[in-house]
């Protein structure tokens, strides 16, 4: 005899979503997600139109953006006066305060001010919510989870993406109101949430110190080599459609819509397909990808092909769900958050020197800053197979067998 599960409505279940805390990550992140995309769009075209940016100036704001990225270990100092729900809503109002107010700085000083203010609250906001996804969310349930986050962060970009067209084109309101508005509007949101959703309690005491344990050796050197392939997929592969294959704004923003769709449909199926296979056979089928990937991007000849590489590229960056979630199930649960902190460093120790670096190197010879690519994808794929297939604490590696 089948059975239903009785549909729950009306105050009863209002309470039920309240007391959720996996929608209040879901809602800050669709905020986070629509807000930063509008910011990200415009950035190129508000620099260049408004501020007379030249290279020189939009490198200077790449690098200050990426500064408290690398300062994300900070966190775990800010935890010793304020709750990490409570840190996350204020990063997120940071974000949306910096980014609301940009149109209204049209000058270089003004917007570095502006991409830092945005920039803290960002990096704060991301370091603080995975540690909060890590405490929140049930192992088991982790990698479905994640898959979700992503389609959701797909989902509001692509809202923003809408958002613009109605201001900007059906509208034809200016760049200032577009930042305004959206900042305004997520600030808002990040209001209600607070009013919204009730204290969440955490399973455990967090440290309140910097924590770097010999055990987690293999999820730090992870951790690193993924920040470094992520940032020469950013700066370089998306440069070489627009310099090798002359792609124009209104395509590049395409394979950008591609993408996220994509990501809105398959990221939750990744996900699952991850609690279902483990993390060691995931990783290693992205970084085998990758290397492919990292190879073909350095001979490909055709648009077409390299825009279909792109997107396989960018959806297989949804598989470092299992990267966490191995952290998830090796960590003493008092070590997430300032473990978080010090990874989030450790992921942009490459964004401050990567682009520099290989900026040299691609004026020569951009096919081997790709090469470059495959060699961190390798190295990746070698640490890749020393991840158990049941990992916990005391079993974090496959050599040497105990923790220490």
């Amino acid at each position: 005899m089948s059975t239903t599960t009785p549909l729950v409505t009306g105050p009863q279940a209002l309470n039920s979503y309240q007391t959720n805390p996996q929608h209040l990550l879901l809602w800050m992140t669709f905020v986070m997600g629509i807000v930063f995309a509008v910011w990200q769009a415009l950035l190129n075209n508000f620099v260049i139109e408004r501020a007379a940016f030249t290279g020189t100036e939009i490198g200077i704001l790449q690098s200050l953006r990426e500064v408290p990225g690398f300062l994300a270990f900070t966190a775990v100092f800010v935890l010793l006066f304020i709750r990490e729900q409570a840190f996350a809503l204020i990063a997120l109002a940071l974000l949306c305060i910096g980014v609301g107010i940009t149109g209204f700085f049209p000058d270089a000083f003004g917007l570095y001010l502006t991409t830092i203010i945005m920039s803290i609250g960002f990096h704060y906001f991301e370091t603080i919510n995975q540690s909060l996804t890590l405490q929140w969310v049930d192992k088991a349930d982790a990698p479905s989870f994640m898959g979700k986050v992503i389609a959701w962060r797909s989902a509001a970009a692509l809202t923003g993406y809408a958002n613009i067209w109605v201001v900007m084109t059906w509208l034809k309101l200016d760049y200032v109101w577009m930042y305004a508005i959206i900042g305004a509007a997520g600030l808002c949101m990040v209001l209600f949430m607070s009013q919204f959703f009730p204290q969440f309690t955490l399973n455990a005491t967090q440290h309140k110190h910097l924590l770097m344990r010999k055990r987690y050796w293999l999820y730090y050197l992870l951790t690193f080599f993924s920040g470094a392939r992520r940032q020469i997929f950013v700066v370089f592969a998306g440069f070489m459609m627009v310099e090798k294959f002359g792609y124009s704004v209104t395509e590049i923003t395409a394979l950008f819509l591609i993408n996220y769709v994509i990501n809105l449909f398959f990221a939750p199926a990744i996900g699952r397909l991850i609690g279902r296979i483990g993390e060691r056979y995931s990783l290693i089928f992205e970084y085998i990808g990758l290397i492919i990937i990292f190879i073909c991007y350095a001979y490909v000849d055709n648009a077409h092909l390299a825009a279909g590489l792109y997107v396989v590229d960018h959806l297989l960056f949804a598989m470092a769900i299992a990267m966490k979630t191995y952290f998830q199930k090796i960590a003493d649960k008092q070590d997430i958050a300032s473990t978080m902190s010090v990874s989030f460093t450790i992921n942009h120790i490459a964004a401050v020197i990567i682009p520099a670096l290989l900026g040299l190197l691609w004026i020569n010879s951009p096919k081997y800053v790709f090469f470059i690519g495959a060699f961190f994808a390798a190295c990746s794929l070698i640490l890749a197979f020393n991840v158990p297939q049941n990992p916990r604490a005391g079993t974090e590696t496959n050599w040497p067998k105990k923790g220490v």
